[in-house]
């Protein structure tokens, strides 16, 4: 916090202790954590500007509203979510226990193959691997058991378009949903991609911007350390303009998917591009919180928007 503080501090020429007590009185008032202080610039706006952004504290209240935790476990728990989700994710999968037989049938015909632990999140517990030999797939399997990594999914090949922006990653599009019983709608988006890794997590070294209701990003994206890229540093392309492929398909997608679990009414599903169209990679039952930074579109929060759908103040 007062790392964070004292970089706020420096960029606007205040004293340290004055951000500091400013974002004590933030988390107080509006429940908005340091980070929330931080990503969505409460230094930048005025009071009435502040009422209108989605804080951390009011987006669990909206979980807690709206989400039923008892039903949490079919999109936590990654196996039971492939099972509940199998026609939207678009990939095939195995889960292993000790059938080393099926495991090294399912390497030889995808070849690369990405194991993953039941309940990771963050990009915890996710490995790619590349089959090379009968041999080398032996210890790959024995190592999987080990780590507990028994479900196996073919690796998704991501459209051509996507990859040119980063292709060291399965960069995704995350889209909120929210289903009030008789219809979903997506609430917000946001597109993610890596910068280095293997994983598109804000948390593992990703960054995230946003699109527009076309699939068109509209500002430059930012990282978890608060750098700003309008330029992919990787790939040079530029960021902002880019067009989402398929991305009215990927809003339908998700749509039609959030009514199968209507005990949890609100959602964030991370989307795949592959050259076919959308594949669904995950369901969050406790969505983060995501918002265009001020400086980059000075507009207002998210929260006005999401009280057109949902009873919340």
């Amino acid at each position: 916090m007062y790392k964070i503080a004292k970089n706020i501090s420096k960029k606007n020429h205040r004293l340290t202790l004055f951000t500091i007590i400013d974002m004590a009185y933030c988390a107080l008032v509006y429940g908005a954590g340091y980070y929330d202080y931080q990503e969505f610039e409460f230094y930048l706006l005025s009071r009435k500007e502040r009422k209108t952004y989605l804080t951390r504290a009011k987006n669990n209240m909206i979980v807690s509203k709206y989400n039923n935790k008892e039903y949490f476990e079919l999109l936590d728990d990654k196996i039971k979510f492939n099972k509940k989700f199998s026609k939207y994710i678009n990939r095939d999968y195995i889960v292993i226990d000790k059938n080393y037989e099926e495991f090294l049938a399912f390497f030889k015909r995808h070849k690369t193959i990405i194991a993953k632990i039941v309940d990771g999140e963050g990009g915890r517990g996710i490995e790619k691997y590349t089959y090379k030999s009968e041999l080398d797939s032996k210890k790959v399997f024995n190592k999987l058991i080990k780590k507990h990594e028994i479900l196996i999914e073919e690796c998704i090949t991501q459209h051509k378009s996507v990859s040119e922006l980063y292709d060291g990653s399965v960069n995704t599009l995350r889209l909120f949903t929210f289903n009030n019983g008789n219809e979903a709608v997506v609430v917000n988006s946001i597109f993610k991609f890596g910068n280095g890794g293997v994983t598109d997590n804000f948390s593992s070294g990703g960054m995230y911007t946003f699109t527009d209701e076309n699939g068109f990003v509209i500002v430059p994206a930012i990282d978890r350390e608060d750098n700003i890229y309008e330029v992919h540093p990787k790939s040079n392309k530029k960021i902002i303009g880019y067009k989402v492929p398929f991305y009215k398909e990927a809003c339908e997608l998700v749509c039609q998917a959030a009514k199968e679990i209507n005990e949890v009414k609100y959602i964030g599903w991370d989307v795949a591009i592959t050259k076919n169209g959308p594949a669904i990679i995950e369901g969050n039952s406790f969505p983060g919180v995501f918002q265009i930074k001020p400086s980059f579109l000075r507009n207002q929060g998210l929260l006005p928007k999401y009280q057109k759908y949902m009873d919340i103040k």
